[in-house]
């Protein structure tokens, strides 16, 4: 897992994903960088060792999505990402969060919230509802990933 540690969000996600994984029977092996100058090597180090990486929804990561690509699609490692326009840049599948679902259920929450319909100390933590399973055609097919059915091509 890759991951810059001065994100809170993605030390949360990887660390979240790490147990679901353990307990799939999968060994997994943290990559933090702790900014984009670090990223490359790690990067690089990652590859070496692993048989796929997964990047979680780091704004880092989405903004260096090249260097990762540059490393790991010459390398043969797939990357598995956690949101679609990560999965664009250097991914091959994503089982993407909805941005304007999580949008609109951050406003709706809003609402409740400045209309004294809820207390924010007493709300509970909602999610977006809906996930995209997506993929990308062009690094699979560079990499001779089969994609399962039910995963749309990223346009």
């Amino acid at each position: 897992m890759l991951y810059c540690s001065a994100e809170a969000n993605s030390d949360y996600q990887v660390k979240t994903i790490e147990k679901m994984l353990i307990d799939l029977g999968y060994e997994c092996t943290m990559y933090p960088f702790a900014d984009s100058n670090d990223l490359a090597a790690i990067t690089t180090t990652a590859a070496k060792e692993s048989d796929v990486i997964y990047v979680p929804t780091d704004n880092t990561v989405a903004s260096n999505t090249g260097i990762i690509d540059g490393i790991c699609r010459p390398a043969k490692i797939p990357v598995v990402t956690g949101e679609e326009g990560i999965c664009a840049g250097c991914g091959v599948a994503t089982l993407s969060i909805d941005y304007y679902d999580l949008g609109f259920a951050t406003g709706e929450m809003a609402y409740k919230i400045l209309t004294g319909e809820s207390d924010i100390s007493q709300m509970p933590v909602e999610y977006a509802p809906n996930f995209s399973k997506k993929y990308n055609k062009e690094i699979c097919d560079e990499l001779g990933i089969e994609i399962p059915e039910g995963y749309e091509a990223i346009e």
